[in-house]
């Protein structure tokens, strides 16, 4: 039933956006087709073609206002778990302030002098420790850097012919230019013509999965499959100046740079979009947090140093030779 139902919406969309005077001039047009183009009104019984616009409006009001119901209840809930996990996060702090207190307990002459004995025996181990996770880290890091170059000429070989990102994240074009962020597209597509262009001169087919915009009769500037699906019913174009169609996108995956628009166009290099230029603000913090995660990996690749992922490994390494001193790691080859 989804899919039926959004068969046309790329279609009424485009008839919707020609339509100035919104949904009361849409709806009086749909029912003037009727009237001209069919027998709807007078085609049935006496109150047929009534009783069936009023059965359509009141099963699409029920689901309507069952969404909206859904969607109110579904906010209300986030609310109430974000508000529990709050009070369980501060309940939790108070607890820990409380435990961490200060405990202060009189020793005698003989256990102090015990303290101290143990207290300087661990120094010396932690010492030990430190000299040998130092020569480990650096045969590591050598070993690592060795890497991290072979690894960055490949990209580098690999990334050469691709095009440099312009300041909005996307490429000029020869015949059009577009722009991103993590959730959306936008493409600029200007014509030279001598007259005003109305909706009735161009062509605008927008897809989940492919574009197509051009002036009618001629070749489309731009026709082919996406980088990555679209969400239609988000996406729409207008004409501005009477020269431009400006296009506008919403992308099904937001985690993700795209590098060119349809597949046969020049990619842009994505390490080399500069993320200040995205809004990250507009992200709620799960999203946020695991974008700039992913940034600071495609980052750290780049470089040929450690991912997030890779430091985390690392670090556990580190604190297991620390608590293993007897155990010799100066040999030892990790991957």
């Amino acid at each position: 039933m989804g899919d039926d139902e959004e068969k046309y919406d790329g279609m009424l969309l485009v008839m919707a956006q020609q339509h100035e005077g919104g949904v009361q001039e849409l709806v009086n047009t749909f029912f003037s087709f009727l009237r001209r183009k069919t027998d709807f009104f007078i085609g049935g019984d006496p109150g047929a073609a009534e009783k069936l616009v009023k059965d359509a409006f009141a099963h699409h009001s029920k689901l309507a206002l069952k969404a909206h119901k859904e969607k109110q209840m579904k906010q209300e809930k986030e609310r109430k778990e974000k508000a529990e996990r709050t009070a369980k996060l501060a309940e939790e702090e108070r607890k820990k302030k409380n435990d961490d207190g200060p405990r202060i307990q009189e020793l005698t002459d003989e256990e102090a002098e015990k303290l101290q004995s143990e207290l300087d025996k661990k120094k010396k181990e932690e010492e030990k420790v430190e000299i040998k996770a130092a020569n480990t880290e650096k045969s590591s890091d050598n070993g690592d850097q060795e890497r991290g170059s072979e690894s960055e000429g490949e990209e580098d070989e690999k990334d050469k012919d691709k095009l440099k990102p312009n300041s909005g994240n996307g490429a000029d074009l020869p015949n059009y230019k577009w722009t991103q962020t993590l959730s959306e597209v936008d493409i600029v597509v200007p014509f030279d013509v001598k007259f005003r262009i109305k909706s009735r001169d161009v062509v605008v087919d927008i897809q989940r999965r492919s574009i197509k915009v051009g002036l009618k009769g001629h070749p489309p500037v731009i026709e082919g499959q996406f980088y990555n699906e679209v969400k239609v019913e988000e996406s729409s174009w207008l004409i501005d100046d009477g020269k431009v169609v400006t296009v506008h996108l919403e992308k099904i995956n937001k985690m993700e740079w795209w590098s060119r628009i349809i597949t046969t166009d020049p990619e842009i290099n994505t390490k080399k979009i500069c993320p200040e230029n995205s809004k990250l603000s507009d992200l709620d913090g799960e999203t946020r947090g695991m974008v700039e995660k992913m940034m600071y990996d495609q980052r750290q690749k780049s470089m040929g140093l450690p991912t997030s992922e890779e430091q985390k490994k690392q670090d556990i390494l580190k604190k297991f030779m620390a608590q293993h001193p007897e155990m010799d790691f100066s040999k030892a080859k990790f991957s």
